[in-house]
């Protein structure tokens, strides 16, 4: 019943900002681990942050650690992922994906995924 789609995607410039939303139905973000996830063109789902519920930790992949922070508002129902200093190399399809489990940076372990937003950097 939970469902997740992303928005703030786009063509950006090397060095500039984005910030991602992820707006959840059916279920609170404030109930679930909530991660991001990132997918170019001929490689594998990787983790890039994540937020677990029931733990004060915030988890980032070191490919975009101090460049990306994850939050939420949960009077919004929505999770944000905020990137500065992108680079050529965060160019993606990026999802957000909810678990009720804490395994914040494996994807299997992920039960509901969003449609993706693309995420391309110019160099």
């Amino acid at each position: 019943q939970v469902q997740l789609v992303e928005s703030g995607g786009g063509l950006v410039q090397a060095g500039g900002s984005l910030r991602l939303s992820c707006a959840a139905s059916g279920r609170t973000v404030s109930s679930n681990t909530m991660g991001w996830f990132r997918q170019a063109p001929g490689k594998e789902r990787e983790f890039v942050a994540a937020m677990p519920r029931s733990s004060a930790t915030t988890y980032y992949a070191d490919s975009v650690k101090g460049r990306c922070t994850i939050s939420r508002d949960n009077a919004k129902n929505t999770v944000y992922l905020q990137m500065n200093s992108l680079k050529p190399e965060d160019t993606a399809v990026y999802y957000c994906a909810a678990t009720s489990l804490e395994i914040p940076t494996i994807p299997k372990f992920y039960t509901y995924w969003g449609q993706g937003t693309q995420v391309t950097v110019s160099s």
